[in-house]
């Protein structure tokens, strides 16, 4: 039996999924952006082409940060519907719902984090 009640849940749960929605688009946008592109040596000059390097390679950081983040939601998700939201992974402990509303996909309470 959670120690959430089911007030907290529904908005617990809400939070998750807006979140995802949120963050779908944003990988769309950075899906986008990931894209190779394509310069043209004779045109473009040497700090345009380090410019393009640098802002890949960003992008590529964002992109992981991003799949790791869907990955949490979607566990949180899956937890929820299982009955173990709210519950430390590590050691069992009610992780408290002011955490949870900051952080709704924590899987974790504070003292494991």
């Amino acid at each position: 039996m959670s120690h959430l009640t089911r007030v907290q849940l529904v908005e617990l749960r809400a939070e998750l999924e807006r979140q995802l929605t949120r963050l779908k688009r944003s990988m769309k946008v950075t899906e986008e952006a990931a894209r190779p592109v394509e310069l043209d040596q004779t045109a473009v000059g040497r700090l345009s082409r380090m410019d393009a390097m640098q802002n890949q390679h960003l992008t590529k950081n964002l992109k992981e940060r991003e799949e790791v983040k869907f990955a949490l939601l979607n566990e949180a998700l899956q937890r929820l519907e299982s009955g173990t939201y709210g519950l430390c992974l590590q050691c069992a402990a009610e992780v408290g719902f002011d955490r949870l509303l900051v952080y709704p996909e924590a899987p974790a309470c504070g003292q494991c984090r």
